[in-house]
Parts: structure tokens; C-alpha cells; sequence
């Protein structure tokens, strides 16, 4: 069972969270996190992202994607504003690093996104944001606005007992790289990108 492992007050650039490790298991290395900035008000609605691990983005800084600026702009917007941030261990849409970095691999041969994934016999995005409903639900959060461009995260709210007050755009300007991979993640998974 999903349960809250530890927690702590973390500083930041960005100002001061409380940042929840879950798991069902206490000896997890890999939890998800959940990052709480210090002025939000669980009686009101939530301002939320569910944002899934990448690792070369975030940490690295590549340009192949906008995962490492759209956290920080996360984080940025939740500490002036209030909100969590549900932290997912699901790098690569869950397809996990060393698959990424063949997928990867097979874009530089010309495949797209969602080619090179579907080429390694894996799904175009194999992510699943139960487990953020049920982390939600353990913090007894059941008003969330979510801050996403992705209408897979707005259904995955369908139904949870969750309501859902309105979608908060986070959008990030395209770069000489990846281009083309967010017009893949427009075309062909329908996020919500009016820069394109």
C-alpha cells in the first residue's frame, strides 16, 4: 500500500518546500515525490503538475526536451502562487532511461519520437498517473487546478472523485532541437501548444 516514507523541509531557489517520499515500501530508492510549496492552502483549490522524472532534461540540461525548464518554471509558478508538485518516477514516459537512450539513438537515424519508442516494441507513452490520483488523495486534496499541456493528465482526473477547476498552461518556447519533437507531442499526442 502507497504510503508517505518521510518527509522533510527542503529550501530551494525557487523558495521553501516540504517535499513527501512515497512508496509502498520504506526500502524503495526510487519514490515518488511529492513537493508542497510552503504557502498553499490544502482547504482551497490545488494548484498541481504531475511532472514524470527525466533525468537528461532536468539534470543534464538537454535540448531534446523541455522537461528541465518546465519543472523549474513549475516550481516557480507553485512557490509564488501555491501548489504541489507530484513528482513521478516514470523517466522516459516510463519506458525508463536505457530505453530512451536507444530511442534516442534511433531519432538521430531519422525516427521521430513516438517511431523510435513504437520501433523498440514499446508504447508511445507508457505512463499511468494513477498512482498521482492516489497520492492526492492521501494528502486529501480533491480541488486541483492542473498546470499541464497534456489532455491525458485532464482525463486521468475523470472519475477520481477530484474536480478538476481549470487547466494552467505550461507551455515552453521550442529550441533549434526539438522542434520537431514538440510538434510530434502536438500532432500526435494532442497537447495543447498554441506556440506552434
Amino acid at each position: 500500500m502507497l504510503k508517505i516514507q518521510a518527509q522533510s523541509h527542503i529550501p530551494t531557489d525557487f523558495g521553501m518546500f516540504t517535499v513527501y517520499a512515497f512508496s509502498e515500501n520504506e526500502e524503495d530508492w526510487s519514490p515518488h515525490l511529492v513537493w508542497v510549496a510552503e504557502n498553499t492552502d490544502f482547504s482551497r483549490t490545488v494548484n498541481v503538475r504531475f511532472h514524470s522524472e527525466c533525468i537528461t532534461g532536468e539534470v543534464f540540461h538537454s535540448k531534446k526536451c523541455e522537461c528541465g525548464q518546465q519543472l523549474d518554471a513549475a516550481m516557480k509558478f507553485m512557490s509564488e502562487n501555491g501548489g504541489i508538485i507530484i513528482y513521478l518516477r516514470q523517466e522516459g514516459r516510463n519506458i525508463g532511461i536505457i530505453n530512451k537512450l536507444k530511442a534516442y539513438a534511433l531519432q538521430e537515424e531519422g525516427f521521430d519520437t513516438v517511431e523510435a519508442n513504437l520501433k523498440l516494441g514499446l508504447p508511445a507513452d507508457g505512463r499511468n498517473f494513477d498512482v498521482a490520483i492516489e497520492m492526492l488523495k492521501i494528502l486529501k486534496v480533491d480541488h486541483v487546478n492542473l498546470l499541464t499541456n497534456n489532455p491525458e493528465k485532464l482525463k486521468s482526473l475523470e472519475n477520481t472523485g477530484i474536480v478538476l477547476g481549470k487547466r494552467i498552461p505550461l507551455e515552453i518556447d521550442s529550441n533549434e532541437v526539438n522542434e520537431d519533437y514538440l510538434i510530434t507531442k502536438k500532432d500526435y499526442f494532442g497537447h495543447l501548444l498554441e506556440k506552434l
